[in-house]
């Protein structure tokens, strides 16, 4: 079933509710976006600031320009990240959040903080754990 055939069948089906735990829930791959390995690191740079691709991939430092595209694109495809063409020579695009990105943004960078707040305790953790 291709992924229109999908887009579909959601719209079709007004009852369908997503549960990220059942196989099929079409909210899996979603989520996978958000929580893999740079599609947080995106949400929350733009959390921040609206970016242009150059600047983006140099706050997101290891991504490489083919992986940044990819998750931007899956991102503006579920609604999350807007895409703007600025009308210049040479054209320019920008990158920001949605109001859906929003969210998800402010939540990440909340959970980045209470991660980075908590690394002295992880590492010591961390340390007990490979010497036993």
């Amino acid at each position: 079933m291709s992924t229109a055939d999908l887009d579909r069948s959601v719209d079709d089906d007004a009852t369908l509710e997503a549960d990220v735990f059942a196989r099929a829930c079409l909210s899996r791959p979603v989520l996978q976006t958000i929580t893999g390995r740079w599609g947080g690191l995106v949400l929350a740079a733009l959390g921040e600031s609206p970016y242009r691709f150059s600047a983006l991939r140099r706050r997101v430092d290891g991504v490489s320009e083919r992986m940044l595209s990819q998750t931007l694109q899956q991102l503006e495809r579920d609604g999350f990240v807007h895409r703007e063409v600025q009308e210049t020579i040479p054209p320019k695009v920008e990158y920001s959040l949605t109001p859906r990105g929003e969210q998800v943004a402010e939540r990440l960078l909340g959970l980045i903080d209470f991660v980075e707040s908590q690394m002295p305790d992880i590492l010591a953790d961390q340390d007990r754990y490979d010497s036993r």
